[in-house]
Order: structure tokens, then C-alpha cells, then sequence
């Protein structure tokens, strides 16, 4: 693959100064016109060998374009609290919002590909981390991101004489490092392993284009002229999500278990038992999240769903009184806000991943798309049907870098939901509870039971099973609920 980017090109000086003006004009009405439409962000990856100029392009692009819109990231060594949480966590956090260009200088292949070119991982798990790349870069095609995706090349030759000529001016000593030199002289086995990542990862809603950097100005020219084709391209099509949702195939039919049916809603506790177990199961919770082991390899993300008063509320505060107020947030998910819009749908929730040790109580949370959004007609089919897919992958993202993902469905019949409706508009303090939406809700109960069932069927896997809690009686629930949280942290120990 990389045996084409080593054929000699080179562009005369003439040639790139007469080239320029005319590219930079071009480069700068195509920015202005995506910042304008503001319709997708832009992903640019600057990647390949070390002394290929990486950082050059990048400061080449704040050059030609209007540095207010592009975002640069200089993705280094993981910082302490980036290695506390799961490792694409820092480049969720760093994705551009609609209208930017956002640069990576440094991405999510940097550390696949040292540590299986230095052999700190094996096979397997180097291509489980390009699967799990390919996953990434297809949802962010998905929700409308355009990938640019550069990886400049030089042979081990060049590699070495722009070393040379480096380290030879006093200007730009410090960019040649010992492990820079340490790379070179395993250069082969680098570049096996970065050709294997490229071919595996150059798909066509994310393609690599491979650039020969022996020459700079034909490596600047070659990475302008990506860069603009592929803005111009997405920019020409002119084509609306409308009308690509319209033109997608309907999706299958869903067929799943009636699992909220299934439920026996009449299980009860008693007081006197709901006094007894209360304590206890929030004792052993408190206990089990100040153990060593979770302290140091895990965290906690605690997904409590159900149905309009089913006493998630109570739930919830029933579990963070077991545990230390410096080592929880409780994150309740509502419509997303303008920036959260500007961004892909799990943005939001990646931004909120606990760090080692840490618990994260999710108050509705992802599965807004696939029960609120779905139901209420706020997303095309397109958008909820794919988004069970990508559930499921960045649940297992997380429980890959150790956090436990517990999700909670609360359920109670319709019945007792009225009941409850009907008091709280009765109790002053309780008003707030209830709002129009809730009773809008209420009369779409069968649409948002199926839902639920789909949701169930498809997205209850083995790393990360829904719970199914019967919340008709408000202490089993709570008691139920805290052992479940119990349970499943006591696995992972």
C-alpha cells in the first residue's frame, strides 16, 4: 500500500508558488460556505511516520484557512485524568462541532499502532481496537461528519536524512526525540503494522488518502488539494438529510418479547422488612465502592430508565446515600441543549464517563432516541433504528476499559401511574412532578411499552444486561434496585 507513496514526486518551486494563491482562495470559500451551512463538522486527521510534517500541515492549514473555525488537538501521551476513564473518551471530548474543522494532530491510531509495533499488545486486541476504530469513524459518517483522513509517508531513507536535517539546526533540534530514533530503528515493523491499520480502516465513508512527503511542497499541495475535494464534494451534493433518509431502505420489522408484560407487579415488601434490608444492602454498596480493586481498575455507570413516576427519583437517592458524595454525579438527561445538538448523539453522554473508582447515575440517559425520540416522532427511523447498534458498541467500549454499565428499567402498570399522577397534583410540593408532557406521555402507554420491549430485546447483552425492576410497590423497588447495584459490582471484584 505504501510502495506507491514512494515514487519520487516533486513539484518544481515555480510551480507550487503559481499553484498556491489560486488553492488558498478556493480552500477559504469552501471553509466560509461550510461554516455558513453549518451543517456537519469536519474531521481532519494529520497522521504517518515520525518526520513526516504532521505538524507542519497543521500549521500549513492555519495558515490558509481562518483560524477562528478550525479546532487543532495535539493528541500527546494520555494525561492522568485521561488514563482514569476509557480511551477514546479524550477524542469524544475533542470532536468538532457542526460548521468547524476540527484537526488531530495525534488520533485514536496512534496507541494501537505503537503498542502492537512494540509489542505491548497482541494480535487480537490490536484488531479489536481497529474494529472498534471502524465502528467509530462509521457512526460519525452516520450522524453527518465528513472524515479527511491524511497519513503522510516517507521511506526509512528519508526518514533518516529528515532526522538528519533536523537535528543539524539548532532551530528544530527539539523535534527529533531518542524515541523518535528508537522507532526508526524498528522502522520495518511499523510499517507493517501502520499499513495493516490503514488498509483495515480505509473505508469508503472514512477513506485514508496516503501522501508521499519526501518533498514538501508536493506533500502541501497533495494535502490542500484532499482537504478541498473532499469540502467541495460534500458541499456540490446539496443533498438533505430529509432526502437521504427518504431514499434508505425501510427498516425490518421488530418482533420482540413482551418482557414488560411478563412482569409480576404485584410483589411487595413490607415495611418492617424494607427497614431491615434498606440499611444493610446500603451499607454493603458503601463497602463495595470503597474497595481497593474498584478504586483502582473500575468505575460505575448506573442507566435508570421506566415509565413517567416510577420512582427513579427515589431509586437514585436511595443509592447515593450508600455512597461518597466526592465520588458520584447524578447527570438527569432532558432535551439537549444547542451545543449538544451541534454535535453526534452520544457526544453529551460520553462527556459525563466517571473515572476510576467513580460513579456516574445516569437519570434517562442514550436511550432517549430509542424510546422518547422514537416514539414522539423527534428522530427518523433511520436515526433510532442505527442508533441500537450504536448503543450497544459504546456500552461495550466502556465495560473493555472497566466500567460496570448496570441499566434499571422501572416499571409499573397503568393504573398505579394514575394513581400517582392524580397525587401528586394533589400535594403542593409534588406538582412540580407532573407537567403536560407526562399526561401526553401517558396516552401513548402502548407505543412506549413496545418500545421498551424492543429496546430490551435488542440491547440486553451479556456485557451490558438490562434489569428489569417491578416498581408498582416503591420499597421493593428501592430494595431491588440496591441489590442489583450490589450484585453486579461484587462481580467485577
Amino acid at each position: 500500500m505504501f510502495d506507491s507513496a514512494e515514487l519520487g514526486h516533486r513539484v518544481d518551486r515555480r510551480d507550487y508558488e503559481k499553484e498556491v494563491p489560486a488553492l488558498r482562495e478556493k480552500l477559504l470559500a469552501a471553509q466560509a460556505a461550510w461554516v455558513e451551512r453549518a451543517e456537519s463538522p469536519l474531521v481532519m486527521l494529520s497522521g504517518g511516520v515520525d518526520g513526516g510534517g504532521k505538524g507542519e500541515i497543521v500549521n500549513l492549514l492555519l495558515e490558509w484557512l481562518d483560524p477562528r473555525h478550525v479546532q487543532v488537538h495535539a493528541m500527546g501521551a494520555p494525561t492522568d485524568e485521561e488514563l482514569a476513564r476509557p480511551p477514546m473518551w479524550r477524542f469524544w471530548r475533542a470532536l468538532p462541532p457542526r460548521g468547524k474543522l476540527g484537526v488531530f494532530f495525534g488520533s485514536w491510531y496512534t496507541a494501537p499502532i505503537v503498542d502492537r509495533a512494540i509489542g505491548r499488545v497482541r494480535r487480537a486486541e490490536f484488531e479489536r481496537s481497529l474494529q472498534e476504530i471502524v465502528r467509530f469513524e462509521r457512526m460519525l459518517h452516520d450522524e453527518g461528519a465528513l472524515l479527511v483522513k491524511i497519513w503522510l509517508h516517507l521511506s526509512k531513507k528519508e526518514q533518516r536524512k529528515r532526522f538528519r536535517q533536523l537535528e543539524a539546526s539548532p532551530v528544530t533540534r527539539w523535534r527529533v526525540t531518542g524515541q523518535d530514533w528508537e522507532n526508526h530503528r524498528h522502522y520495518g515493523r511499523f510499517r507493517r503494522v501502520s499499513e495493516r491499520a490503514v488498509g483495515d480502516t480505509s473505508a469508503a465513508e472514512a477513506p485514508w488518502t496516503v501522501v508521499e512527503a519526501t518533498d514538501e511542497r508536493y506533500r502541501d499541495l497533495t494535502v490542500a488539494r484532499a482537504l478541498l475535494d473532499a469540502m467541495s464534494r460534500r458541499l456540490a451534493a446539496r443533498k438533505t438529510k430529509a432526502a437521504v433518509r427518504a431514499a434508505a431502505a425501510p427498516a425490518p420489522p421488530i418482533d420482540s418479547r413482551d418482557v414488560i408484560g411478563a412482569l409480576d407487579l404485584g410483589r411487595k415488601l413490607s415495611e418492617h422488612a424494607y427497614d431491615e434490608r434498606l440499611p444493610a444492602l446500603q451499607g454493603r454498596l458503601n463497602s463495595l465502592s470503597r474497595d481497593k480493586r474498584f478504586l483502582r481498575d473500575h468505575a460505575c455507570v448506573l442507566v435508570f430508565e421506566g415509565n413517567d413516576a416510577a420512582g427513579k427519583g427515589g431509586a437514585i437517592r436511595r443509592v447515593t446515600a450508600a455512597l461518597d458524595a466526592r465520588r458520584y454525579d447524578v447527570v438527569p438527561i432532558a432535551a439537549p441543549t444547542q451545543e449538544e445538538r451541534a454535535q453526534p448523539y452520544l457526544w453529551r453522554f460520553w462527556r459525563h464517563v466517571p473515572r476510576r473508582g467513580h460513579f456516574t447515575i445516569f437519570d434517562r440517559s442514550w436511550y432517549g432516541r430509542v424510546l422518547v425520540e422514537r416514539v414522539e416522532g423527534f428522530a427518523p427511523e433511520a436515526d433510532w433504528m442505527r442508533a441500537y447498534r450504536e448503543i450497544v458498541d459504546f456500552e461495550e467500549s466502556l465495560v473493555r476499559s472497566g466500567v460496570l454499565v448496570v441499566k434499571l428499567w422501572l416499571a409499573i402498570s397503568k393504573e398505579e401511574q394514575l394513581a400517582r399522577f392524580r397525587a401528586r397534583e394533589k400535594t403542593p410540593f409534588k406538582r412540580f412532578k407532573i407537567t403536560r408532557d407526562d399526561w401526553r406521555n401517558r396516552g401513548r402507554w402502548d407505543a412506549y411499552e413496545r418500545a421498551v420491549c424492543d429496546v430490551v430485546d435488542r440491547t440486553s447483552v451479556e456485557a451490558s444486561p438490562w434489569h428489569l425492576v417491578e416498581a408498582n410497590d416503591k420499597r421493593w423497588a428501592r430494595v431491588k434496585v440496591l441489590e442489583t447495584v450490589c450484585e453486579a459490582v461484587h462481580r467485577v471484584l
